[in-house]
């Protein structure tokens, strides 16, 4: 017999979190998150998503043992903001039993049908400005940081329980070995014309992190306008986030594009944690978790590119690739062999020809499904 329990305890919300490293305790490319993030990330009294938007956990139990986990989530600001009235599912885990998934995707259905909603949207854990998407292509290798990783009968799982394609969403991987040369002469030839414009490409000053980030924030929320169920931002959301990357923040990595005073586009590109996080028991950063991070980073070979924005009027300038360019240009000196640009829309050519143009390789395909209710 399954039973679906909502996750209403602390100990409820750790079982929650840990559930998958059971799951895929024998998987070699599964990297465990974090628990400390993960569990301030579900916590209605510490992340501000909840300061405008519910979202509810649920635990699968099957002979008194845990097989599945799903969130059902309605967020206010994401249908007040695309004048919709859908609810979103994320945090999907569940053994390969179709019985279990439906009855989890259900119950997420009815959780957010009860607020209202007509259709829900998945996998998206909380937001658009989280993990969101199921991998359907490229599960050869670990994820980067910040992006999920799953078992390809998910696919099933999830599309025999009635649900369609919404979107596809790409990423992008660079390698030191195939950065072509015809890719740097490329940058300089496009930095040279930006110049002309008087636009100028320059890293971000952390000494100044607070005005930086205050001006990001706002190309952030008008560049993404248009993206898949994006929703732009609250301040205690933006600062929220930008106060747990500014520890992982590598100037070289985080290019700002700006004319005159104003910031018109940006990218923002972290080292790839998750060569580090994958040896961390359980996500656990004590006893020694918190070690083998300190003194792992400085080994990390890989860094993703997870945020580019440009304001719309800009586009088309080659911004785009200047900033993708600059960031890997200045990658190789540091030992770094690879890069991943990621998520870039299926439909988003001008996004996708930009980084094609620096001889990246499409590597990885997540999803997005939909089902009415």
């Amino acid at each position: 017999m399954i039973t679906i329990v909502p996750v209403e305890t602390k100990s409820q919300r750790a079982k929650f979190i840990d559930f998958p490293h059971d799951l895929y305790a024998n998987d070699p490319n599964y990297v465990p998150e974090l628990f400390l993030a993960q569990d301030d990330l579900l916590n209605p009294k510490k992340h501000p998503f909840y300061q405008h938007s519910t979202a509810q956990p649920f635990l699968a139990y099957q002979d008194g043992e845990i097989v599945g986990r799903v969130l059902a989530i309605y967020n206010t600001n994401h249908n007040a903001f695309n004048q919709v009235n859908e609810g979103q599912f994320g945090f999907f885990d569940c053994i390969n039993d179709q019985e279990v998934a439906n009855k989890l995707l259900e119950t997420a259905e009815e959780w957010v049908k009860n607020k209202g909603a007509n259709n829900i949207v998945g996998p998206i854990n909380l937001s658009t400005n989280d993990t969101l998407g199921l991998l359907v292509e490229g599960f050869d290798r670990p994820p980067m940081v910040m992006m999920p990783y799953n078992f390809p009968y998910y696919m099933d799982l999830i599309s025999k329980a009635g649900f369609d394609k919404k979107e596809d969403l790409r990423a992008y991987l660079v390698n030191k070995s195939t950065a072509s040369q015809r890719s740097v002469l490329l940058l300089e030839k496009l930095e040279a014309r930006l110049q002309r414009s008087g636009i100028i490409l320059r890293q971000i000053n952390l000494k100044d992190f607070k005005n930086e980030a205050e001006k990001i924030k706002v190309v952030y929320n008008k560049a993404w306008d248009k993206n898949l169920g994006f929703v732009p931002m609250t301040d205690a959301e933006f600062f929220y986030i930008a106060k747990d990357l500014k520890m992982l923040v590598d100037p070289k990595y985080c290019i700002i594009a700006q004319k005159g005073d104003e910031i018109i586009g940006f990218a923002l590109g972290i080292p790839n944690l998750n060569e580090i996080l994958i040896n961390i028991k359980r996500g656990r950063l004590l006893p020694t978790g918190i070690f083998k991070l300190l003194f792992g980073k400085k080994n990390i070979k890989s860094v993703r590119v997870l945020m580019l924005g440009v304001l719309e009027s800009y586009r088309k300038l080659g911004i785009e690739a200047c900033l993708y360019g600059r960031i890997i240009k200045n990658a190789l000196p540091s030992g770094i062999v690879e890069a991943e640009c990621s998520w870039m829309l299926d439909h988003n050519y001008l996004m996708n020809h930009a980084i094609e143009q620096i001889n990246a390789d499409f590597y990885k395909r997540y999803r997005l499904y939909e089902k009415a209710i």
